[in-house]
């Protein structure tokens, strides 16, 4: 992640390409919705090395036990699609599916510092997976904390069945 974004060095519009979605509750489509929502809004993204101008385009999705990337940017061809094993983010995806079930139930029933303490611990594996997230983009996107973030939100939502 080098920083120094330019105007143009956005996504302008993401897109999910799933092929059969798996089913969500409705607690996870919001967080999807959310995500995807936010990085409409705000986000900060480049294809690392990239000639083309951007903003870009994203469609994200799943590909068996692959992360599909495609990439385009709006004045050029699409990018060779990109492609990241899931299994490095296992761990994290399952750590924030269970704390993020434990938290929406926590909302419903108890006292409020009970549920700060787990809203506390669900942005430090959010945090994580977002790092991890960065780190696996290494060398072919760059991309800002906060947008990370989102997409591992995407992520997250895109691998947990409902």
């Amino acid at each position: 992640m080098s920083g120094g974004f330019g105007p143009a060095d956005r996504l302008e519009r993401v897109a999910l390409t799933e092929a059969a979605p798996l089913p969500r509750t409705p607690e996870m489509q919001q967080e999807l919705d959310v995500a995807l929502f936010d990085l409409a809004e705000d986000n900060r993204f480049r294809p690392a090395g990239q000639v083309e101008a951007g903003p870009f385009s994203l469609g994200i999705g799943l590909e068996g036990r692959h992360l599909a990337l495609e990439i385009a940017a709006a004045a050029g061809p699409a990018l060779a699609p990109l492609r990241l094993p899931l299994a490095p983010f296992r761990e994290a995806i399952e750590d924030y599916a269970a704390i993020t079930e434990r938290y929406f139930d926590a909302v419903r029933a108890l006292p409020r510092a009970e549920i700060e303490a787990l809203d506390q611990t669900r942005r430090e594996i959010h945090d994580e997976g977002a790092r991890l997230l960065v780190a696996r983009l290494d060398g072919a996107v760059e991309t800002d904390h906060a947008t990370a973030r989102r997409l591992f939100t995407v992520i997250c939502a895109l691998s947990q069945p409902g």
